[in-house]
């Protein structure tokens, strides 16, 4: 055969093949140990102290985190809704006062005076101290 003959292109794809099935499949996680003997020794000590030492802070910055998390939360129902809650029945029942005083004096009664406490007359204000 010549050397630009085709015929030697079945020849190298069956060597390829051979070469495959003299490796064995491995995980990735396998392929990974087998890299750490590359490294000293010491340096893997220091990797693996160093992810341990990341685990434990990771962990307890979540504990912290879910537990000041469920301290505010409850702080926060029991001192704040309560207060939120008192303050628009307050706002409601002043809104159903302006609409009682409407409904019973007409539109522009709700809006004169602060609460229902206007005085009758201008002089009925009593007069300021004398010497």
């Amino acid at each position: 055969m010549a050397t630009g003959d085709f015929g030697s292109i079945p020849k190298i794809r069956e060597i390829d093949d051979e070469d495959d099935e003299d490796f064995e499949d491995e995980s990735v996680l396998e392929r990974l140990y087998g890299l750490t003997e590359m490294f000293p020794e010491r340096l893997r000590n220091w990797t693996y102290s160093g992810y341990n030492t990341g685990k434990k802070c990771s962990k307890a910055v979540y504990k912290f985190s879910r537990s000041s998390l469920w301290i505010g939360a409850t702080s926060f129902i029991l001192l704040v809704v309560p207060v939120v809650f008192e303050q628009e029945r307050f706002n409601l029942e002043q809104q159903q006062l302006v609409q009682q005083r409407q409904m019973l004096l007409g539109p522009n009664a709700a809006m004169s005076g602060s609460m229902g406490m206007q005085p009758s007359a201008p002089g009925a204000m009593a007069p300021p101290p004398t010497k």
